[in-house]
């Protein structure tokens, strides 16, 4: 019995050793080579970042707008070719749906988005056809001017979430930021 352990042990240590042998091999191995001047070693070479493609992009036009009065200001997403975004509300909770939000400033305060009709399109990776926008989608956004906001050039800003995809792949969620240009009369 005793030796039957005494034999489990050294077969252990051989093999525990063995690996460890290895181990220093594959170190060694990938260690970084000496360039010509023997105290400069070459950095490891890092992946190029990839940018991302500016697939969706905002604008807005200068909205006119009397004190004490309303106006409506209409945020344009332009989205590039071969592109869509889920539509607002989207087709299921499991969708990103693109969210316009801008806060209250100046004296002028935000209503609820109103969001354009929706294309159903049916595409490769879904089962049922989805709400989307494309090409071109104008989000109306109605703004109410207190009675005593201050007259001028006023810049609001709003944001924009998005989740662009193709008919492969979505592209990560992103924010799009966007001025809109508001003169009180």
């Amino acid at each position: 019995m005793l030796r039957n352990i005494f034999i489990a042990l050294f077969l252990g240590a051989a093999l525990l050793c063995a690996a460890c042998a290895a181990d220093r091999q594959d170190a060694s191995n990938s260690t970084p080579k000496a360039s010509p001047d023997a105290n400069q070693t070459t950095p490891p070479e890092k992946p190029a970042a990839t940018p991302q493609p500016q697939v969706v992009t905002a604008s807005v036009e200068e909205v006119k707008i009397d004190a004490d009065g309303s106006a409506e200001a209409s945020v344009r997403l332009d989205i590039a070719e071969g592109y869509h975004v889920n539509a607002n509300p989207p087709s299921d909770k499991f969708y990103i749906g693109t969210e316009l939000q801008a806060e209250p400033q100046e004296g002028i305060t935000p209503g609820k988005p109103v969001y354009p009709p929706a294309l159903t399109k049916k595409f490769s990776f879904a089962e049922q056809p989805l709400a989307v926008y494309e090409g071109r989608a104008v989000i109306k956004l109605p703004l109410r001017a207190e009675r005593l906001a201050a007259k001028g050039r006023h810049t609001f800003k709003a944001r924009i979430r998005v989740q662009p995809c193709n008919d492969l792949a979505c592209l990560p969620p992103r924010t799009i930021e966007a001025s809109i240009p508001v003169v009180v009369n």
